[in-house]
């Protein structure tokens, strides 16, 4: 198994990144603010503005770091990698099952079912641990089934146009109750439903900033793998468009991003005033509540867990790359079916 290493991110929008000889430095107005190894690292995301040198793109593209710019509001710039090293037959077999309709739509089944069966499962838990009252019960007990009917549709969709569909029925399920999971500080954060480009509350806000990092983590644990990622099975092709990372996206947003926005909040590690609302651009985060949610993130990512198909103890921010590495497989042959990761 991999070895998972660290992500630096930069919040600093005045930080400059550049290369002093193995090693990645972050200046701000030309005087030196940190310095480490690039050989620690496995990922760069920079939140700034002013850029990087070419000779650190350079030594990030030699060395398979990732390098990753987001603006200050969460919102995904772009993204520098190095030359495609990856197996050429691998590719082209993702290729040919992506332009096969009836495979795509195999995988893409696979991925949504386990997207709501991952969704139900945070609800059967919270409704479990916290719901007292018969009413709010209900109204819980109502949604979850409603998730396992989509979940079973999901998995005999006769094809893509019908799957989204239930994919967008189970959403608005989902997130029809999702604000009734804050338990502590509801007032300020409020939320009515799931709302993006731009964000238009705090919750929102949170989501969006979250799943932008899951989708950086996951399109480097594709590339490291061999994978094309921009080449998916529901997502198809669009210009600039990471398509399979938003395809493994699917099974991992709620155990993964849904669950530590909820923690944030619940926990109060995060507080309503950090948030900006700047009209018809929507909510931002300001920079406190921003290195909160990474240091959490990081956090999260370093504990582990016993993978549901491999039985082995990987830590959570290997699990996009344990998820990859078995899509490989399937894709190769060397297993069945593609084995979901599903909250045990």
């Amino acid at each position: 198994m991999r070895k998972l290493l660290n992500t630096l991110y930069v919040t600093t929008p005045e930080a400059y990144l550049t290369k002093e000889g193995e090693n990645v430095v972050v200046k701000v107005k030309d005087k030196e603010m940190f310095k480490i190894p690039a050989l620690n690292l496995e990922s760069i995301v920079s939140f700034g503005y002013m850029g990087a040198s070419p000779a650190l793109i350079k030594l990030c593209s030699d060395r398979n770091i990732g390098l990753c710019f987001i603006s200050t509001s969460g919102q995904f710039q772009g993204r520098i990698s190095g030359a495609v090293s990856g197996n050429v037959l691998l590719r082209r077999t993702q290729y040919r099952i992506a332009d096969d309709i009836e495979k795509s739509l195999q995988i893409s089944r696979i991925l949504i079912a386990g997207k709501i069966a991952n969704s139900r499962n945070i609800i059967e838990r919270f409704k479990r641990d916290h719901i007292t009252s018969n009413e709010q019960k209900t109204i819980f007990t109502t949604i979850s089934d409603n998730l396992k009917r989509n979940k079973n549709r999901a998995l005999t969709a006769e094809n893509a146009n019908i799957l989204r569909g239930i994919e967008g029925e189970a959403a608005n399920n989902y997130f029809s109750i999702f604000g009734q999971m804050i338990i502590s500080q509801r007032n300020d954060f409020p939320f009515n439903g799931r709302n993006r480009r731009p964000p238009k509350d705090k919750v929102n806000a949170l989501l969006s900033f979250v799943y932008t990092l899951l989708a950086h983590d996951i399109q480097s644990a594709l590339e490291s793998v061999g994978l094309d990622p921009y080449v998916g099975f529901l997502h198809t092709d669009r210009p600039g468009r990471a398509g399979l990372a938003l395809d493994l996206m699917e099974e991992l947003r709620v155990y993964l991003a849904d669950r530590l926005v909820l923690s944030l909040i619940n926990r109060k590690q995060i507080s309503g005033k950090d948030f900006i609302e700047h009209g018809d651009n929507g909510v931002v985060m300001n920079d406190n509540v921003r290195k909160e949610v990474l240091t959490a993130w990081q956090k999260r990512k370093k504990e582990t867990i016993i993978h549901p198909y491999l039985k082995e103890s990987v830590p959570i921010g290997l699990i996009p790359y344990a998820q990859a590495m078995l899509l490989a497989r399937f894709l190769r042959n060397d297993l069945d079916n593609y084995p979901v990761f599903l909250i045990t």
